[in-house]
């Protein structure tokens, strides 16, 4: 099976993904075997697939196996940054996120894009299973909370 070239950024990302729910939990061959088996899902996979199937993927299976399992034998120590942004990131945005995820990595990033208008603005990083969020509904959730608390068992002298 010939693939589009065009494909080929989508399938790195899917094997990527996969490849990082497995080392979050260790278990990154064994997820390859239970893909190509279809015996046991880890939610992980499922979201993958799932994504793939709403995206219309689900006919580059093949090609992210074989994506998955080339990564891996390469010992590719790269890690996945998920960046999510209200807008579509530019490049010049996109070259300070990477440089910096890199040098706080101390290892190869592979970003992982993804536009989430209702963060108002700011940025979501996500790696390794951690969160931070520099969005600005983050924000003023934060300050909302700090008003309330600010608030709370204060009487009005009317």
């Amino acid at each position: 099976m010939s693939t589009n070239p065009k494909d080929k950024d989508k399938i790195e990302q899917y094997a990527r993904a996969l490849i990082e729910a497995g080392r979050a939990e260790g278990r990154s061959n064994a997820d390859l075997v239970q893909w190509m088996h279809a015996q046991k899902f880890s939610p992980e996979v499922l979201e993958v697939l799932g994504s793939m199937r709403q995206s219309d993927d689900l006919d580059l299976l093949d090609a992210v196996s074989k994506e998955y399992k080339e990564i891996l034998d390469h010992g590719d120590d790269t890690v996945s940054v998920t960046v999510t942004t209200a807008v579509p990131m530019d490049d010049a945005l996109r070259s300070k996120v990477r440089a910096k995820a890199t040098a706080d990595l101390n290892a190869p990033v592979y970003l992982v894009e993804r536009v989430d208008p209702s963060i108002l603005g700011g940025i979501i990083l996500e790696q390794r299973g951690k969160r931070y969020d520099a969005s600005v509904r983050a924000q003023l959730s934060n300050i909302r909370k700090s008003l309330s608390s600010t608030f709370i068992g204060v009487e009005d002298d009317e």
